[in-house]
């Protein structure tokens, strides 16, 4: 890969005007942006980055300047008696507003039977340069004067509250206050028919939260409250105020991410925003929180100092996934957010982070190509969260905040790199936190340590890294906080093996609260002891379902056997917990692909689950009891799934009874993914997808539209398999931003694997049209691993694959794509007899 110089070290951006005029029926723009800035090497020229834009004109000093592009798509204005220092750089241009959904672009819906449009940025990671010559890399932090000309009767808004407005010429001009040194991917607008609800925080921060008018007014109201006491804990935790004088939060009908954290003006998917009391469930209000928790710590640790290149992206990300949860924690503390991080983040961190050849947390970045592969949800935001809650676990919550206020007084508004922060810490703990943090996001991978008691009560800790899968030879070591209840085992495991005494004859943990970022593994003994302490309730809930997460990645690694993982489960036969239950529901799921094959297998593995769900199913029933906890609203759910699967006669029953007699519209939105799931997997008209794919089309409820994908994806008819397929690639049905859901979902069950793979390969090349500019496109290579699990198909994803390996931003997931296969072949081929023999053995 081409090292792509940076363009920083040559000329140093101050300030930009930016004008633009924005034609949204014609799709295009053109606009002028005057930059003030220092040349600072002794060349002809000055460097921008520009993509897709047509210069018309540009200036150096009031004076004529040649345009020219060199072969790395950088923009040269040049003069022949061009010197150091500083300069005034005026560009007049032109592009185009396209579908793809980052530069500037449409977003599409409808309200009261008008299809309408907003216009809307996002310039994470390199696309300012699609709307504007810059200088486009994350350390070019400058001040900005934007004027926006649209049409009139539309609402306008930008990074900064409003300086002026006016109608000129049958168009309406926009200009916003000057905004604070910032980087050019944080800045953003959004344009169009919007409403919203405001309100403002204790230090007079206006809070608002926009939506299109198909979204109703009660959905904006929790997002509300949320975004105004973030701010506010945030104002507190950091000792640092919000840096801005307002926080618009928009809901975009179409969003490629999950939310971003321009600065001052955070734009968000729909259903990562909104949450409308009718329709929401609690899992989604939760969602919701921790997004908006999420992004606000952004407007921190991001915005207000950010880092200086890509390869520090986790000084973004990791920290603003770990706050999301900090902030939720004490904001809605009946929630016990941190169950969820563990059943959720950590698992999936642990299960990615396994595969040899996997990203580390920090990477090199040398071409802006190689960005997009960066932002691997299980890496840098969930193992990265992770492993900044071990830090802060580590030192102590007072020396965490304390560094965190030093780090922010001593760099705003400007650029750092990882040991900034690690010094910022350091200097407040008096511990040696960069020589702890550095091996663990500049190193892939992680530790188990293996635990051995022998006759004389020596407990013997063995590290080594931990894989799934074929994998390299590794001599990796980590310092690990081993977070013992056992008070003889040292804070620190930091080197290969350490014999110590057991103090204790109470139960032996480590890890404990899952704060650290690696594998217990007991040996049979010790292993014994556990369970005899989960059954009797001497467990926490962290640990107990910490634990199963474990005892499933020991059986894939071939630690242990898949097949130990039924006395396990038979353990947990009086499990309440809500997080808990979803971490059996996933051991269950772990034995489903060993008996695809074996009718009997499957019968005993399907009567497997009801059983383990009924004492449950009976106490919970389906309709929400008069003040009944959270937990069990939530539970109710899986339990009804577990059920059906197990082919329960009162649940199939009672799923057909609900979808018959209530409009899906009304049904509980706690329970109706798995209702529709349930219907559509027993008809055999193919009248329930043909009902529920015409109520996807017309509805503007993102969380309906979800449950129906949920739900439709489960049909086991091959025309209709073959419809939804075809479907995801029009636009009318499926929104782009979408299409990689449907195909997730179809490849992962049992009767759309091999038609979705095949859709795939197919139709290559309109994925590649359609996403490749986009920080998705990894995302086909990588879900069509988690689903495919045969010899053939790991030969054909090989040969489809490889010769792809050349393209940067597929290059990794794909040679960890045909790991995880191989592995998954491999387990099966190893497991699948004994699974088989265990599950018929107990009919």
């Amino acid at each position: 890969m081409t090292i792509v110089p940076r363009l920083i070290t040559t000329f140093v951006p101050t300030h930009y005007d930016l004008s633009l005029e924005i034609n949204r029926t014609e799709r295009t723009f053109q606009g002028t942006v005057t930059i003030n800035g220092s040349l600072v090497e002794m060349v002809n020229y000055i460097p921008l980055h520009t993509q897709e834009l047509t210069v018309t004109n540009a200036l150096i000093d009031g004076k004529s300047a040649d345009v020219t592009i060199d072969s790395d798509g950088e923009l040269h204005l040049s003069q022949p008696s061009l010197m150091p220092g500083e300069h005034l750089v005026v560009v007049s241009f032109e592009g185009t507003i396209t579908d793809a959904m980052h530069g500037m672009y449409p977003c599409y819906f409808e309200h009261d039977g008008t299809k309408k449009e907003l216009i809307a940025t996002q310039f994470e990671s390199h696309h300012a340069r699609e709307v504007f010559p810059c200088i486009d890399e994350p350390e070019a932090k400058a001040t900005f004067d934007v004027t926006l000309t649209t049409e009139q009767d539309v609402t306008v808004l930008g990074n900064m509250p409003i300086d002026w407005q006016r109608v000129e010429d049958g168009h309406l001009v926009t200009a916003f206050q000057t905004t604070p040194r910032m980087s050019t991917y944080l800045l953003a607008w959004v344009t169009g028919d919007l409403h919203r609800k405001t309100a403002t925080t204790k230090n007079d921060v206006e809070v608002s939260v926009w939506a299109t008018p198909a979204q109703p007014g009660a959905g904006l109201d929790f997002p509300l409250e949320v975004a105004v006491r973030a701010i506010e804990f945030y104002e507190e935790y950091y000792g640092v105020p919000y840096p801005l004088p307002k926080a618009d939060h928009v809901a975009l009908p179409d969003f490629s991410s999950g939310a971003m954290e321009n600065w001052g003006l955070i734009t968000y998917r729909e259903i990562a925003l909104l949450a409308d009391p009718a329709t929401t469930s609690i899992a989604n209000r939760q969602y919701v929180a921790t997004v908006i928790a999420h992004e606000l710590a952004h407007q921190w640790f991001g915005n207000l100092v950010t880092m200086k290149w890509w390869n520090n992206l986790w000084l973004n990300e990791s920290f603003a996934n770990m706050m999301e949860y900090v902030a939720v924690d004490a904001l809605y503390p009946e929630w016990n957010i941190w169950l969820e991080q563990a059943s959720n983040e950590n698992v999936m961190a642990l299960r990615r982070d396994a595969i040899d050849g996997v990203q580390a947390v920090q990477v090199d970045v040398n071409h802006p190509d190689e960005i997009s592969t960066l932002f691997d949800g299980a890496i840098v935001y969930a193992k990265g969260g992770r492993l900044l809650r071990m830090l802060q676990s580590y030192v102590g919550e007072a020396a965490f905040r304390a560094g965190l206020t030093d780090y922010f007084n001593q760099f705003a508004y400007q650029n750092t790199e990882g040991d900034d922060l690690w010094n910022a810490i350091g200097k407040a703990s008096g511990k040696d936190i960069a020589g702890l943090m550095n091996t663990w996001i500049s190193q892939s991978g992680y530790p188990i340590v293996h635990i051995n008691q022998n006759d004389d009560d020596l407990i013997t800790l063995r590290q080594e890294q931990f894989f799934i899968g074929e994998h390299q030879p590794s001599d990796k070591l980590w310092p690990i906080p081993l977070a013992s209840t056992d008070s003889s085992m040292p804070d620190l495991l930091d080197t290969k093996e350490v014999t110590v005494p057991r103090s204790q004859t109470s139960l032996l943990l480590l890890n404990t609260n899952a704060t650290a970022h690696y594998l217990p593994h007991y040996d049979q003994a010790l292993t014994s002891q556990l369970l005899t302490g989960i059954k009797n309730g001497e467990v926490s809930e962290i640990d107990r379902l910490s634990y199963l997460n474990d005892v499933i990645l020991l059986a894939r690694a071939g630690v242990v056997t898949t097949a130990d993982l039924l006395p396990v489960l038979a353990v947990f036969d009086q499990e309440t917990s809500e997080p808990v239950w979803g971490l059996i529901a996933m051991t269950l799921a772990e034995l489903r692909k060993f008996v695809e094959d074996n009718e009997a297998a499957e019968t005993a593995l399907r009567r497997l689950s009801a059983n383990i769900a009924r004492a449950q199913y009976q106490r919970l029933g389906w309709e929400k009891q008069v003040d009944e906890p959270e937990d069990d609203t939530k539970l109710r759910s899986l339990i009804i799934s577990l059920m059906i699967y197990g082919e329960d006669t009162d649940a199939l029953k009672t799923a057909a009874t609900l979808y018959k007699t209530t409009p899906v519209q009304s049904l509980d939105p706690e329970l109706r993914s798995v209702i529709l799931s349930s219907v559509v997997r027993h008809d055999t008209s193919g009248e329930t997808v043909d009902a529920l794919l015409s109520l996807y089309k017309s509805t503007q409820n993102a969380e309906l539209a979800l449950d129906i994908c949920s739900g439709i994806t489960a049909t086991r008819q091959a025309e209709k398999i073959d419809e939804l397929l075809r479907s995801i690639q029009d636009p009318r049905i499926v929104r782009p931003q979408d299409v990689a859901r449907w195909f997730v979902y179809l490849i992962r069950g049992r009767d759309g694997r091999a038609p979705a793979w095949q859709w795939l390969q197919d139709n290559w090349s309109w994925i590649e049209t359609t996403f490749g500019g986009d920080k998705s496109y990894d995302d086909y290579p990588r879900y069509a691993a988690t689903g495919l699990m045969t010899e053939q198909q790991l030969t054909e994803y090989r040969a489809f694959f490889t010769p792809k390996q050349s393209i940067p931003a597929l290059s990794r997931v794909i040679a960890l794509g045909i790991t995880e296969i191989d592995a998954r072949v491999s387990l099966i081929k190893r497991d699948k007899d004994a699974v088989v023999a265990a599950l018929t053995s107990q009919e």
